[in-house]
């Protein structure tokens, strides 16, 4: 049973994040990163509810990307790059996973301010 996804502004935990992996998928949190604002929402069933929870919020679509965290994980794979709502060919990237080096590295920069080790 999933609670409903929750914007992240401030810093939560790895341990917080663990929490709501459990309510969830077990070892694994769906997240959609907003490049642009630095924030991100977690803790849905769907990427797509989290993009349209941000969209609500005012980010822009082109600036969201799908990926999973696995809070357990202590290696660089922690972050899985991987959302069917990362398919955009309008931005040239054509498949689920998030193509662009640069934003890979953006979305690890938002996640890496968001998500703390305590």
């Amino acid at each position: 049973m999933h609670d409903a996804p929750r914007l992240v502004r401030e810093p939560i935990t790895r341990e917080e994040l663990t929490a709501i992996a459990q309510l969830g998928f077990g070892d694994m949190v769906k997240a959609v990163v907003d490049v642009a604002r630095g924030s991100m929402a977690i803790g849905g069933e769907l990427h797509s509810d989290e993009e349209a929870l941000l969209i609500d919020d005012g980010s822009r679509q082109e600036d969201l990307w799908g990926i999973n965290l696995y809070p357990g994980d202590e290696t660089a794979e922690w972050i899985e790059f991987d959302s069917m709502i990362n398919v955009r060919p309008s931005l040239n990237n054509r498949s689920r996973s998030v193509e662009s080096e640069d934003t890979r590295a953006a979305i690890r920069r938002v996640v890496s301010q968001l998500i703390i080790d305590a």
